[in-house]
């Protein structure tokens, strides 16, 4: 029987050990800091729109994680930034028993917004899917997550990386439909993560103040810059026609603790934790420089976000107008 090791313990990784727990599906959570120390101890509060319970999980911290055997999927839900380090680490690990490495036998599940994860991963493991996952989770104060997706947790496209469909991708998705989410193979992920990556680019606006019509504005702005960019890098964008499984009937139910505008990015500032804007909108600004197109839209929010996180300031603090003035001086001196 498979084993799901989840690594990461936020509102991601949390979810993923709460619905596996009630569907009676393995795993074990594994995670650092404050917040796995809590849940080992006390449980995890966790919020969905049909209630909050306490709930006890299979919880272990990274410097004593559970052995590994060769039933084994490793799913990676920590932040962009920190998947380096987790799959130089993950990936050295042997298999109990075997002698062989993780990153020899068991496949991976890159769970990040953006490009970058599954890259990274493919450089250690042999056999990497790349996920998209959409879910209404909120991690901003230690031993509770809210999950307010209904009447699933979430809507996940998963595949082989760089592309392809096979029997254990199906598996995953076959457990996670079974723990409440929409999931659903695709071969051609990468598809699928350039389309949630010029919708993430968005994310880094709940950093600054500003009117609704100034942030409408400005998003637009920062996702037609990396829709050129990444169709100039030669990605095509999935379309949410081409879903398999339907999510019209699925979305963020109301009273659910789900705040718009409190999402990943303005979470981490919260928590005063790195965020993932640099393989956000840093991706856009990357692959801008690469191709010899000019970004200053995503580049003046990276450089905000930047000295904002310097300050150990909050969100709201700085003004939108002042990020736009930021974008005019880059676009002037280009």
């Amino acid at each position: 029987m498979t084993r799901y090791i989840i690594i990461g313990a936020g509102a991601v990784g949390a979810s993923l050990a709460a619905q596996f727990e009630g569907a009676g599906i393995a795993y074990a959570l594994v995670g650092r800091g404050a917040q796995i120390d809590h849940i080992r101890e006390h449980g995890l509060e966790y919020r969905r729109p049909s209630g909050t319970r306490q709930v006890r999980l299979n919880a272990f911290t990274a410097d004593a994680p559970p052995a590994l055997a060769g039933n084994d999927v490793l799913l990676l839900a920590v932040k962009a930034q920190d998947v380096d380090v987790a799959t130089t680490h993950w990936a050295a690990r042997t298999i109990d028993g075997v002698g062989t490495t993780a990153g020899f036998a068991l496949p991976i599940v890159t769970f990040q917004n953006g490009l970058a994860a599954e890259s990274i991963a493919l450089r250690r493991f042999a056999r990497v899917y790349g996920a998209s996952i959409m879910t209404p989770a909120r991690f901003s104060e230690i031993g509770k997550v809210v999950a307010a997706g209904d009447p699933e947790v979430g809507a996940i496209v998963l595949g082989a990386y760089p592309g392809g469909e096979d029997d254990v991708g199906r598996r995953i998705a076959l457990d996670l439909a079974n723990a409440g989410y929409l999931a659903e193979v695709r071969s051609d992920i990468k598809r699928w993560k350039a389309s949630k990556l010029a919708y993430n680019v968005k994310n880094v606006l709940e950093l600054f103040g500003g009117t609704t019509d100034e942030h409408a504005a400005f998003g637009e702005a920062l996702e037609r810059e990396a829709r050129q960019v990444l169709d100039t890098a030669g990605y095509t964008f999935a379309q949410p026609v081409e879903r398999r499984i339907s999510i019209a009937h699925w979305g963020v139910a109301e009273d659910a603790g789900i705040v718009p505008g409190q999402q990943s990015t303005w979470q981490s500032y919260v928590r005063g934790t790195s965020s993932e804007v640099e393989f956000l909108n840093g991706e856009i600004v990357l692959l801008g420089r690469l191709h010899g197109i000019a970004t200053p839209f995503n580049e003046a929010v990276q450089e905000a976000a930047a000295r904002l996180a310097n300050t150990s300031g909050k969100p709201g603090m700085v003004p939108l107008s002042s990020v736009r003035a930021l974008v005019d001086t880059l676009a002037s001196a280009a």
